[in-house]
């Protein structure tokens, strides 16, 4: 069994930074896709508040065998000092007998604003939570 990296990446960053993890742990990526594709001006508009009260946007479907995976990493932006919607929506699709790894990337490397919480919410709704990691990342070039 391998672990699996489960990201979402709005800009390109958590996408480059998924890359690297899987390439250095042997780990299998796996893209998570809103339904509907946000231009910068949704994620503002609508992504921020979605992101503040912690709501899950619809994602297109993902085919995965939990059962080659001895672990998940749930990668995500950071969107209003808070993960990003599609964050949300990802968990619902992880075992919860998986030890989770979360990775949250932003521009500033950390969530002072939401990290207790997430945690905290992580928590109460079973998951096994490895570790919560922030990190700084640059824009990637597209």
């Amino acid at each position: 069994m391998k672990p699996a990296i489960l990201y979402y990446s709005f800009g390109g960053a958590t996408r480059v930074e998924a890359a690297k993890r899987a390439e250095a742990s042997g780990a299998d990526k796996f893209e998570i896709a809103e339904a509907k594709k946000r231009g910068l001006f949704s994620a503002f508009l609508s992504g921020c508040p979605q992101a503040l009260g912690r709501k899950a946007s619809a994602i297109q479907p993902l085919a995965i065998d939990w059962s080659q995976y001895d672990s998940v990493t749930l990668m995500a932006p950071v969107w209003a000092g808070h993960p990003a919607p599609a964050f949300n929506a990802a968990l619902e699709l992880i075992p919860k007998d998986k030890p989770l790894y979360v990775v949250l990337c932003s521009g500033g490397g950390e969530t002072p604003k939401s990290k207790e919480g997430t945690i905290d919410m992580l928590r109460k709704q079973g998951y096994s939570l490895a570790s919560y990691e922030d990190i700084q990342t640059t824009p990637a070039k597209r």
